[in-house]
């Protein structure tokens, strides 16, 4: 019986969603994966203040209409969260906005 060969989609294949947590807050960057309440994004973002859109809904759908009054701090490679209560697809419209935020910092 021959074996089904399986591999993992490149970056470029994997959603880019939203992950709102129990107690992290929310993130936004590449679903690498996915067990029960812990996911893994890469090239990731805290959203931890927006401004522009009424909700993380909208933000995930349009993205934000305010991108120099928001504040996502620099991008991580990989996160690791462990309690995410909700996943929101991202549309490529909201990624692109999302991604020109400037990155906050103190």
């Amino acid at each position: 019986m021959a074996t089904k060969k399986t591999t993992k989609p490149s970056p470029k294949q994997r959603p880019y969603v939203m992950v709102r947590t129990y107690s992290a807050g929310v993130f936004a960057g590449i679903l690498a994966s996915r067990k029960r309440k812990e996911v893994v994004l890469l090239n990731a973002r805290r959203i931890w203040y927006w401004a522009g859109a009424a909700s993380l809904s909208e933000l995930a759908t349009r993205g934000t209409s305010k991108p120099n009054e928001c504040k996502f701090p620099v991008e991580m490679p990989r996160v690791t969260l462990t309690e995410a209560i909700e996943i929101i697809d991202v549309t490529p419209v909201a990624q692109a906005s999302i991604a020109a935020v400037p990155t906050w910092t103190r």
